[in-house]
């Protein structure tokens, strides 16, 4: 009797990869993670258990990255404009810095995200931890 697995015993990498391409791509175009995700949904039913858990590694950097982008750029934008008021007395401008840092590190953690990631999918290993909130 044999077994019917449903999916290939070696697994394609190319759609991932390409999910990760147009997550990377964001940081450029800013849509391209649009269209991973969608790609990812797509894929993740028909996909391997490997290949599986690099689309829910994606589909989760996505959310999770559109909420850090939005509550960065709320704070960061409180931070701007009361940095902006301030500058008249010369501490506004360590508070200006301060959100443009809060930006850069919601674009560091994705792009952290999505690079380690590749890593894996380049092994060919399953990402390890999909539901992890770091990396």
């Amino acid at each position: 009797m044999t077994d019917q697995v449903g999916y290939s015993t070696t697994e394609d990498r190319t759609m991932p990869a390409i999910c990760y391409a147009l997550y990377l791509l964001a940081f450029a175009t800013g849509i391209t993670a649009v269209i991973g995700v969608i790609v990812a949904y797509a894929q993740r039913s028909t996909a391997g258990p490997v290949m599986r858990s690099h689309y829910t590694f994606l589909i989760r950097t996505f959310w999770l990255g559109l909420l850090l982008a939005i509550v960065g750029g709320v704070v960061g934008g409180i931070l701007m404009g009361i940095g902006a008021i301030l500058t008249v007395i010369l501490i506004g401008f360590p508070i200006m810095a301060l959100a443009g840092l809060v930006w850069c590190v919601a674009a560091a953690w994705f792009g952290i995200r999505c690079i380690v990631g590749l890593v894996h999918l380049s092994r060919g290993d399953a990402y390890p931890r999909p539901e992890a909130l770091l990396v």
